[in-house]
């Protein structure tokens, strides 16, 4: 007779006394607590993934006027100045601040077309052997800080005193009048910020994703098709002596 050889396969399984012990009251709350840890920790993680937002300030004045010789703006904000940013300030490192402009002629056809773009940037530094904040308005951009060219200096005994220098335009020249065309429409980008792109490479390292490190302002203006009538022009925002 042939042998025939026989392999036994078990599953194994719960016996009633583990499904009735799962089914107990406080099996049930430590799943619950599970769930609410994994809840939790979800949430923070975006929390610290999300991007962080940027602190804008406040505006107290600001106007596009349409002249013989073109468009100038006139603006003045309300900052606050993060603690970490007095903080790198007060240590040495000097930071710098940037009003752009980018004129639009709108274009019913097509994307609208840039026309022109004006840049100012300032350099804001404190001397910890005068005790005063010296703000240093740049002649042209430039690619780093490092390069940039300044034309005008100016020294201030308090932080506050030099905030109000830097938030403040009084009739910057942004466009010309022949880049101004009298039967279209155009519109003004506007932006200020603390430009991180200046700083030197190692301290730009994860400041982007830091609140107290994102001041940013950002407006879309209408340019007037009026011409308003000529006025006297006023003193400059910052007076000081050009760099020889």
């Amino acid at each position: 007779m042939c042998r025939v050889d026989t392999t036994v396969f078990s599953t194994p399984g719960w016996t009633r006394q583990q499904a009735d012990a799962c089914r107990q009251p406080g099996a049930r709350a430590v799943g619950w607590r599970g769930l609410v840890w994994l809840c939790l920790t979800l949430w923070l993680l975006v929390l610290v993934t999300a991007p962080a937002q940027a602190r804008e300030p406040t505006v107290e004045q600001l106007e596009l006027q349409r002249d013989a010789e073109g468009l100038v703006l006139t603006a003045r904000l309300d900052m606050a100045i993060p603690p970490a940013v007095e903080d790198a300030l007060l240590r040495g490192v000097p930071l710098y601040f940037a009003w752009r402009a980018e004129l639009y002629r709108e274009r019913w056809y097509w994307a609208d077309k840039r026309v022109g773009t004006v840049v100012r940037t300032m350099r804001l530094a404190y001397q910890p052997l005068t005790r005063q904040w010296r703000l240093s308005l740049a002649a042209e951009p430039a690619a780093n800080g490092s390069s940039l060219q300044y034309a005008v200096h100016q020294s201030f005994d308090t932080l506050a005193e030099a905030r109000r220098a830097i938030t403040r335009l009084v009739r910057w020249r942004i466009a010309r009048g022949d880049e101004l065309e009298s039967d279209a429409h155009h519109r003004v980008e506007l932006e200020f910020r603390l430009d991180l792109s200046l700083l030197p490479r190692p301290f730009q390292i994860g400041l982007g994703n830091q609140p107290d490190w994102r001041v940013e302002f950002r407006r879309n203006m209408l340019v007037p098709r009026t011409v308003a009538p000529v006025i006297d022009a006023p003193a400059p925002e910052m007076a000081g002596e050009p760099v020889s």
